[in-house]
């Protein structure tokens, strides 16, 4: 482990090339036996954390997050936290702590794992690493800082970025089967937690695919499609809006007619008797 005294180089702190982004804190903690730290308030760094083997749990925000090998995660200043081992397979980590202008610009608050699928990637998140560690081996010179903050730099783009074209690939797969699962349950009434349980997925990361790729959260997403429904079912059926709000799950008449209007805008007895078209999803 390593704690840099940033404190004796604020002069440093300041360069324009090193205040974007700078490290206070880097280890490597192998094979970490009974493993455990709580900070209830959070600190003022990103915790930036890559398992190299083994696992360990992270618990954020009430959410638990599993990090297994050759998964990183990033835990969001401020924020209150725990991380610990699991005792039958101790993890081995690499972590940094680290501050900066910059780090805005990578998705630092969604709070999700990201799995590196290839030993290349890997050995590159090893290497960048060595070079954080050669670095501080050597003379606190702004030179070196310099370094230093364009390796840590490449280290997050290796993790938010270079794995770019995957990340979407596999957002995309969890929407699509997550509507096809909304689809096939819209006549009950799913909840976020039913949906995170299902699919094993966060709800940060769940609110957070969702509102890429759709503009809605899960939830809205939901009921914009049994209000789509409603309105196949009140222009090419002859049942009563209560009927239609039952098998939709909505046990009251009038909440349903109440949702239905908020989304579509007029109630289900004026959409049923008008021209008026359902919305897009």
């Amino acid at each position: 482990m390593i704690v840099l005294p940033t404190e004796a180089f604020k002069e440093y702190i300041e360069h324009p090339q090193i205040k974007r982004l700078y490290l206070t804190d880097v280890g490597l903690f192998p094979k970490a036996e009974n493993h455990y730290r709580e900070r209830k308030a959070g600190v003022e760094e990103y915790i930036f954390m890559y398992c190299l083997e083994g696992s360990g749990i992270i618990e954020l925000d009430g959410e638990i997050f599993r990090l297994e090998e050759n998964e990183a995660f990033c835990i969001p200043k401020f924020r209150g936290h725990k991380y610990y081992t699991v005792e039958d397979n101790p993890w081995s980590i690499l972590w940094v702590h680290f501050k900066g202008a910059d780090a805005e610009y990578y998705p630092l608050e969604a709070c999700q794992v990201i799995k590196f699928l290839s030993k290349n990637a890997a050995n590159r998140m090893l290497n960048l690493f060595d070079l954080l560690f050669r670095s501080l081996e050597g003379n606190y010179t702004l030179g070196n800082f310099i370094y230093i903050s364009q390796v840590l730099a490449l280290i997050l783009a290796e993790t938010y970025y270079r794995e770019k074209n995957y990340n979407q690939q596999e957002q995309n797969i969890h929407v699509t089967n997550v509507v096809r699962y909304m689809y096939q349950h819209i006549y009950e009434n799913l909840t976020l937690e039913q949906l995170t349980e299902v699919f094993e997925l966060s709800k940060s990361y769940l609110n957070l695919i969702f509102k890429k790729y759709t503009n809605h959260t899960p939830m809205d997403f939901y009921l914009n499609l049994k209000m789509k429904e409603a309105c196949k079912m009140l222009r090419s059926s002859n049942m009563y809006i209560y009927e239609i709000g039952l098998i939709l799950g909505y046990k009251d008449q009038y909440y349903f007619s109440r949702i239905f209007k908020k989304i579509i805008g007029v109630s289900p007895k004026e959409y049923k008797y008008s021209e008026f078209e359902s919305m897009e999803i």
